[in-house]
């Protein structure tokens, strides 16, 4: 097998990371939102809401972090007692700061997000004179 044959590892794991530090190191806090339905998905029952769970993973927030290669586990508080959570990679369908609500949505496992096509220019409308509308 060739070089530019050969299979790629998910790049997910590393997009994860990469925002993650994008997002801290901006001040903002890192949320993650997971599809708690995936196998090995271990959080509380009770902060799953529609089948999802959003988990704020900032440091401040939780302790021994480990965003791995096929795993996020971390420890943190819900509703004031401390719980082990595990997440596998592939159940991450989001991460983006809670502030601004900026970050990446993540294509479905094994899926590949299309690449970029530049949308064809358009002619800019044409320009209209002020106009003065009534706000009671």
């Amino acid at each position: 097998m060739s070089d530019s044959s050969r299979a790629m590892s998910s790049n997910r794991p590393y997009l994860i990371r990469a925002m993650y530090e994008w997002i801290s190191d901006n001040g903002m806090t890192p949320h993650l939102l997971v599809d708690a339905g995936k196998e090995g998905v271990e959080v509380p029952s009770a902060a799953v809401k529609d089948g999802r769970v959003v988990l704020n993973v900032a440091s401040r927030a939780v302790a021994q972090l480990e965003l791995g290669n096929q795993w996020i586990r971390f420890m943190a508080r819900f509703s004031g007692v401390s719980h082990s959570v595990q997440v596998p990679v592939p159940a991450v369908e989001a991460i983006y700061a809670q502030e601004t609500g900026q970050g990446m949505m993540l294509p479905p496992d094994g899926e590949v997000a299309p690449p970029h096509q530049p949308e064809p220019p358009e002619a800019a409308p044409p320009r209209r004179g002020p106009q003065l509308r009534v706000v009671k």
